[in-house]
This record gives C-alpha cells, structure tokens and sequence, in this order.
C-alpha cells in the first residue's frame, strides 16, 4: 500500500503546485491585457484555487467512483470551515465584520441549502447542474455591480513578464492539475479498497482536505497578515464555487448519483457548518480563539465519526 500513498501525496503535491501556477499564469495574462483587479479576483482566482476540486471531481466521476466525486465537495465545504477558519483563528482572532463578507455567506449558506434539496432527489442531473452554473453566473454578476465600479483596469499593477512564459506557466499548472487529480484519485481508490472504507471516506477526508490545501495556505498567509476580509473570503467564496460550479460542471458532464448516507448526514453536516459561519458573521464582531478550537474538535469529532461507521 505504500505506492498508494506515494499516489496520494504525488498528486496533493501536484495539485498544489499546478494550482499555484495557474493562478500565477491567469492573473499575469489578465493583467498583460489591461483585465480590472476585481475580475480577476472574483474569476480566475476563485476558479484557479478550485481548479483541484474540480479536476477531482471530474476525473472521479467520469471514472465511475462517484462517491469520491461528491464527497471531494461535500468534505471540501466542510473542511473550509471547520478545519481552515478554526486553523486561521489561532493563528490570530479573525475579525467578522466585513459586509461583503457577511453578504457572501448568505450566498454561501443558500448554496448549501440548495445541494441539501437536490441530494434529497438522489442526484445531481445535468439540468440541477444548468441551474447551479446559472445561479454561479447570477452571484459573480451581482458581486461584480455591488463593487461600486472598483477596480478598474489601471488599478492592477504591471505586468513585466512576456505573454509567452504567462502561456507556458498557465499550461504547465493545467497539466500539474489534470495529473495530480488522476494520482490522487487513483491512489485514494486502492487505498479505501485495501483499508475496507468505503470510497466516500475517503473522499470526505483524505480527498477533500487535500483538494482544500490552496484554501488553506492562503487562509493562513492572510490571518497571519492581520487580513480577516481575504481569510474568510477566501473560504466563503470556495465554496460557492464549490457547489455551483464543480459540482455543476461535473454533473453537465455526467450525473452525479448522491447515497444515502450522504443525504442523512454528510451534506447535513455541511450545512450545519455554512449555517454555523453565517451566524459567526452575522452577529459577532470576530472569532475568538476558542471558537477555533471548538470548529477544530467538531472537525475531529465529524472525522472520527466517518471511519467508524
């Protein structure tokens, strides 16, 4: 089973670094053609640190392992909050009172909501998808009109690398991606097999946080930096992507079948989490400290729960 695990952690590494890469490769090709700074937050960045979810999802859903696809989303979701924002928050006391913030978690809890009533129905059909993509494509509308008309183009900074290494560095990130989904699907599969846990385990857990890492890093680069607005944004707006978009484009490509014990308790419990953030949000002024301990324990306590059953 050690070349298993050699998979896993292969493709969390290349999973990283591609995503890394793309972010870098998007944004400085943006930039080189005068896009503003807000739509490059809201578009290529939000997709490029998504992009390892997706791939995931998509490669494990054509692959025939669909509880791998879901539960990378679902787990995903979860670890974002529980796990990310409890790290964050001991790291420093993250401050809650940016609207923009609070007006995307609505958004945020509302998705969860929406994937609660679709997994109720057993599925995730191409048309369920349509319709996340639609309401993805409603919130990026709506974020870009409540900016107020910041950032313009001439508020990026320049650009002094060539379109032709931007090109090389983007493509480079995509193959990254694309091959470390496929290792880490793979090895994450013959692992669950070998251990006896199902492929939803595996992929509410080992798949999910890793797919998570790009949250997480820079999560904890903006908590550290005093910079409460990105850490929480950052997570907030992952998972709106999340659902609406991995799980939507996944489901145009092929339908993504949802269990029974997702239904009863994983995307209860990510919804619960979402709920969770947007009372934080809403009603208090920061995160303690020991608020992060408590997301942490829950986290745990979730995990513990999973490979017992």
């Amino acid at each position: 089973m050690l070349t298993e695990w050699f998979f896993v952690g292969a493709g969390l590494v290349l999973l990283f670094a591609g995503g890394e890469a793309l972010v870098r490769g998007a944004v400085g090709l943006s930039r080189r053609f005068g896009v503003s700074e807000l739509v490059i937050g809201l578009t290529i960045v939000g997709f490029g640190t998504s992009m390892p979810e997706l791939l995931v999802s998509l490669d494990a859903a054509l692959g025939g392992e669909s509880d791998i696809a879901l539960g990378n989303v679902i787990g995903s979701n979860t670890a974002n909050v529980l796990l990310i924002v409890g790290h964050s928050t001991l790291v420093a006391p993250i401050a809650a009172w940016d609207k923009a913030v609070r007006r995307e978690a609505m958004v945020m809890a509302g998705a969860a909501l929406v994937m609660l009533a679709v997994g109720f129905t057993g599925v995730v059909s191409a048309m369920t998808g349509l319709v996340m993509l639609a309401l993805l494509a409603a919130f990026l509308f709506a974020a870009f009109r409540s900016s107020g008309g910041q950032g313009s183009a001439g508020d990026h900074q320049p650009e002094s690398r060539s379109v032709a290494l931007l090109l090389l560095i983007t493509l480079c990130g995509l193959a990254a991606l694309f091959g470390g989904a496929r290792l880490l699907v793979d090895g994450a599969t013959a692992i669950a097999t070998a251990l006896g846990v199902s492929q939803a385990v595996i992929g509410l857990t080992i798949v999910a946080v890793g797919t998570s890492l790009p949250e997480l890093a820079t999560s904890l680069v903006a908590a550290i930096r005093g910079n409460s607005a990105v850490s929480l944004g950052n997570i907030v707006g992952s998972n709106i992507f999340n659902i609406f978009g991995i799980l939507g484009i996944t489901a145009l490509v092929t339908p993504v079948p949802v269990s029974g014990m997702m239904q009863r308790f994983d995307i209860p419990v990510m919804v619960a989490a979402s709920l969770l953030l947007l009372v934080i949000l809403r009603f208090a002024t920061r995160i303690p400290r020991l608020g992060g301990l408590a997301m942490l324990a829950g986290y745990g306590a979730y995990t513990a729960m999973l490979f017992a059953r």
